[in-house]
């Protein structure tokens, strides 16, 4: 539906408009005199002064209504007049382009990707460096007392919602199934996520492997972090089906 015209202002009126008006005025005024000076001439030639002085007055009044509204039209002739814009998508109106909207992805440099330079609070702003990298947005680091095992989620492109845990371990330090179960407990029921992702340093151990496969968590390992991390691999979230509902 088109939208109401906007006022663009004062328009002058062309000068054969204004040369119309102002013959159509002295016109006007020039027949109420001749009208006046015909009827004393024929007063006085009746000689009936009475009646000649009524009819006189009432002349008199009509030649000053003409002028009056001669008047008028000259003044309107030379005032300016508004004119208003015709509706937006109405007949012969090109529509513009509706602006494309803003995404709010932050512009992700290389030491924001760097995950062995930082510590574990640092761990977790590289993975949603990852995230704004890839595409999703919003992204939120959320980790922290209380966070009930998410420390990033995001959006992706599709509007899926991921939520993830990071564990910034050593090598030695393999993820285990106490781990996972933990996550698993609150990832899907209390975040409501679409794709749930695990992202750690170091590897899992192989009860914890199978839990996440059970639970369809997605885990990332030291080896698959640096793979994505250098685009090698696609993100996480892609390991998983679309679900077409």
């Amino acid at each position: 539906m088109g939208s109401i015209g906007q006022d663009r202002g004062p328009v002058r009126r062309g000068p054969v408009a204004v040369g119309r008006d102002l013959v159509l005025a002295i016109g006007l005024a020039g027949t109420c005199v001749g009208g006046l000076a015909l009827f004393f001439k024929t007063a006085g030639a009746a000689g009936d002064s009475g009646s000649g002085v009524s009819a006189a007055l009432l002349v008199a009044f009509a030649a000053l209504g003409a002028l009056a509204v001669a008047f008028a039209l000259v003044r309107r002739s030379a005032a300016p007049v508004r004119r208003r814009a015709a509706p937006v998508g109405g007949p012969g109106v090109l529509r513009a382009p509706a602006a494309a909207p803003v995404m709010d992805v932050p512009d992700v440099g290389a030491e924001a990707l760097d995950h062995t330079a930082v510590d574990p609070d640092g761990f977790e702003h590289t993975v949603a460096a990852l995230c704004a990298r890839d595409g999703c947005t919003p992204v939120e680091v959320v980790g922290g007392a209380g966070d009930l095992g998410a420390d990033v989620i995001a959006t992706t492109m599709d509007g899926r919602r991921v939520v993830i845990q990071c564990k910034q371990y050593a090598e030695d330090h393999r993820v285990g199934s106490q781990d996972l179960q933990r996550f698993g407990g609150t990832c899907f029921t209390v975040h409501e996520a679409d794709v749930a992702v695990l992202v750690t340093t170091s590897s899992l151990t192989a009860p914890a492997a199978e839990y996440a496969d059970t639970c369809g968590i997605v885990c990332v390992d030291g080896e698959a972090l640096a793979a994505w991390t250098e685009q090698l691999a696609p993100p996480p979230w892609e390991a998983l089906p679309v679900d077409p509902a």
